[in-house]
C-alpha cells in the first residue's frame, strides 16, 4: 500500500513507498503512473519456483516486476521498457531497490524483443485502447502508454508465444469489452486462456479490469474466477483488495 509520496522539488517527480519492505517507486506525473492494475496483475502471478524466469513486457515504471520481486518466487526477472523517459524511471527504480542482481531492464521495443533462452512466465499490462479511440492525450508518452500505437494485442500474444515454454504461461490485465479480442487473439499465436478474473469497482457496478491466465500450447478449458471487488459498501477496500496490498513475502 502507499504509504507517502516525496515530491522532488520543482518537478512532476514523486517517490512512492509501496508499503512493502521498504521498496519505493519514482513515479513522473508527466508521463505514466501506475494504477490498482498493475497491483493487481503482479499478484495474480503465479510463480511458484526458485527456477523461473520472468519477463515483464510494457514494463513502464518498473511497478509490476518490483512487486513480484517481493512476494514471488523466481531467478531472475527482464523488464523491457520501449520509451526512453519511461526507461529511465525503470533503471533508476531498479537501482533505489538494490535490485540490479534480480531485475534487468532492457530498452527495446516488444516487436524487436527476444531473448536466447525460453522462459516461464510473461507478464504484461499493454496499453488498451485501439487507435482512434478515447482522448488522444497530447503528451506522447502517455498516449503510447495507453494506445495501441506501438503496441497491438497481437503485438503482445507473438511476442509471448515466442518467449515462453511449452505450457509457460501468460498474464495480462486489460479491459472487460476486449475479452473477445483477448481470446480470439491470442488463440492465433497458440496461447490458450486459461484463467479469467472480473475486477468490480463495487459489488453493484460493473467490471472495470479483467485479469487473465494463459497457457501456451495448453488445453482449451477457461476457468472463470470469483469477482474481485475492490470497496465495500462503506467505500473502504474489501477483506482480499487489503490483503493485497500487505507486505508479506515468500523466502526465496
Amino acid at each position: 500500500m502507499i504509504m507517502f509520496r516525496k515530491r522532488e522539488k520543482m518537478s512532476k517527480e514523486r517517490i512512492d513507498d509501496l508499503g512493502l519492505n521498504d521498496k519505493k517507486i519514482i513515479q513522473n506525473e508527466d508521463y505514466f503512473c501506475f494504477g490498482i492494475d498493475s497491483v493487481l496483475l503482479a499478484n495474480f502471478v503465479e510463480s511458484n519456483s526458485k527456477k523461473n524466469i520472468i519477463v515483464d513486457l510494457c514494463s513502464g515504471s518498473g511497478v509490476i516486476s518490483v512487486i513480484i520481486s517481493q512476494k514471488k518466487k523466481y531467478q531472475k526477472i527482464y523488464a523491457v521498457e520501449l520509451q526512453d523517459e519511461m526507461y529511465d524511471i525503470l533503471k533508476r527504480n531498479i537501482e533505489v531497490n538494490s535490485l540490479n542482481n534480480e531485475i534487468i531492464a532492457i530498452h527495446k521495443n516488444i516487436k524487436e524483443f527476444t531473448l536466447n533462452e525460453k522462459v516461464d512466465i510473461v507478464v504484461v499490462n499493454p496499453p488498451y485502447k485501439k487507435i482512434g479511440t478515447g482522448i488522444e492525450n497530447v503528451n506522447d508518452v502517455k498516449y503510447i502508454a495507453r494506445h495501441e500505437k506501438e503496441c497491438s494485442l497481437d503485438d503482445v500474444f507473438l511476442c509471448a508465444s515466442k518467449l515462453l515454454k511449452q505450457r509457460g504461461k501468460l498474464y495480462l490485465v486489460h479491459k472487460p469489452q476486449r475479452i473477445a479480442d483477448l481470446i480470439t487473439s491470442a488463440r492465433k499465436y497458440k496461447l490458450e486462456p486459461k484463467k479469467m478474473r472480473l475486477v468490480y469497482p463495487t459489488l453493484k457496478s460493473s467490471p472495470s479490469i479483467v485479469l487473465m491466465e494463459y497457457s501456451y500450447l495448453g488445453g482449451n478449458e477457461l476457468k472463470v474466477l470469483p469477482p474481485l471487488i475492490e470497496y465495500d459498501e462503506y467505500g473502504n477496500y474489501t477483506k482480499e483488495i487489503y490483503n493485497i496490498y500487505g507486505s508479506e513475502k515468500y523466502d526465496k
